[in-house]
């Protein structure tokens, strides 16, 4: 039997030396599997309550994904700025700031999950009556997010676990554990739905409990790592230093987060005005164009983690190998998965309800944006880039205008003019464009400037 610590060894990578494409590939498999089972296991919320609990409850859990986004992201994002932080450490070798990241994160993780469960529970219904959910989806979709929320401490601490093992290489044992939750989601979905009969209560609340578990699991390993980035319960506290840093890479990545979910709210917003049967059919379609998204975000976060380690060890000729290598590793994921979800719209459609109408409207959504969601992929893989050299704010701020702001004019002019959804729908590859765009020219005139205080040194 291995040893703790060899063991934890055979989970990390080196991601500074060797063979690079065959590393990107082995690293992100597991984070691509680990994205499209998180969205199996989200799925079957979905399909359980689209099947046993009809179209309204249907429409109340997919309505509060923008909100819930929009509540989460800034958390998610500082995440990214405790992933980056971490690699940068591991790959210049500081194994004590990266022990003092990884104490500072998982206090973190907890204090931002227990704001966001007061908030969750006292901002869902004036929030979800400001976003113009009807009245017959309004009551289902506060009661689904207020338990939604609970479970946002254990939320935190498994993304912010997985994001300090991803650091180090580790993108396995999150997938494992995340395998383990899963599964005890979809058995309590069935049992809580369908013999229960708790509706939108019961989805929650097997999604709750499996949260637990994952963040259980995640807490477990990294306490057991012999290893700098060992959590010791008695070492936790916030190290004002590395929660500074933390907050400088994490806080614009969340802030853009959160961003996005706010156009994407006003977009759910106009998607409501359509009534619960387009609601149900954007819900259904937005949860297929999930798999295909978190495949590229796999990517977006391969980027982040290997340039972030290369740049902690000031291997810059290597950083650009790593940008191109996911480009093509992105853009080759997004036709695939993106073109294979229009082709065979229709029959995934179908799984998630029976009503023709609905399915109508969810192959209308599909064949305007997961056709060219490469579009997408290319523009975070920039964004890991710019993030892995510790570069977030400029990010952000292309995102503010690229995105947010683009899709908000977009709204009350354009859509305003010729009011159908496929208008609407028209602004994700538009502003995926623009934003790409931005991005590459934010990315040469950052590395020109590291290559330029490298040869002052």
């Amino acid at each position: 039997m291995r040893s703790g610590k060899k063991a934890g060894k055979a989970y990390e990578m080196d991601m500074c030396s060797g063979p690079l494409f065959s590393k990107l590939v082995v690293f992100a498999v597991p984070l691509i599997l680990s994205g499209i089972l998180q969205l199996l296991f989200n799925a079957a919320d979905i399909i359980v309550v689209g099947k046993y609990a009809g179209h309204e409850s249907l429409a109340a859990v997919g309505s509060t994904s923008a909100l819930i986004n929009l509540l989460v992201n800034v958390f998610i994002g500082l995440s990214v700025g405790a992933n980056v932080l971490v690699a940068q450490y591991f790959g210049a070798h500081r194994m004590k700031d990266l022990e003092e990241t990884v104490h500072t994160a998982m206090v973190l993780a907890v204090g931002g999950g227990l704001l966001l469960v007061v908030l969750g529970v006292l901002l869902a219904d004036p929030l979800l009556t400001l976003m113009g959910t009807p009245e017959d989806v309004l009551p289902l979709s506060a009661l689904y997010m207020k338990i939604f929320f609970v479970g946002m401490p254990a939320t935190l601490v498994y993304n912010f676990g997985s994001a300090i093992l991803r650091a180090v290489g580790d993108t396995k044992r999150p997938l494992y554990f995340l395998m383990l939750a899963g599964i005890i989601n979809v058995v309590l979905n069935l049992f809580f739905v369908i013999y229960l009969h708790m509706g939108v209560a019961g989805v929650a609340l097997a999604t709750v409990i499996s949260q637990c578990i994952s963040a259980a699991l995640i807490v477990q390993c990294l306490m057991r790592a012999d290893a700098p980035y060992r959590l010791c319960l008695n070492q936790l506290k916030i190290v004002k230093e590395k929660l500074h840093a933390i907050a400088k890479i994490g806080l614009p990545a969340g802030l853009q987060g959160a961003i996005f979910s706010i156009s994407n709210v006003l977009i759910q917003s106009s998607v409501n005005s359509f009534g619960s049967v387009a609601m149900a059919g954007n819900t259904a379609a937005a949860n297929i164009e999930g798999f295909v998204y978190t495949a590229m975000n796999a990517v977006y976060q391969t980027a982040l983690s290997f340039t972030s380690q290369n740049f902690g060890a000031r291997n810059y000729e290597r950083m650009t190998k790593i940008l191109w290598y996911c480009q093509g590793l992105v853009i080759a994921v997004g036709i695939v998965m993106g073109g294979g979800s229009v082709l065979i719209g229709t029959q995934l459609l179908g799984i998630y309800s029976s009503d023709a109408q609905v399915i109508q409207y969810g192959i209308n959504r599909l064949r305007i944006i997961s056709g060219p969601y490469f579009l997408c992929g290319i523009m975070e893989v920039m964004v890991g880039g710019l993030r892995g050299m510790g570069c977030s704010l400029l990010p952000m701020f292309v995102a503010l205008t690229g995105a947010c702001v683009f899709r908000v004019v977009w709204i009350f002019t354009i859509f305003s003019v010729s009011r159908t959804l496929q208008t609407l729908y028209i602004s994700y590859p538009v502003s995926w464009t623009i934003t790409f765009m931005a991005h590459m020219i934010c990315y040469v005139v950052v590395r020109r400037r590291l290559e330029r205080q490298e040869t002052k040194i």
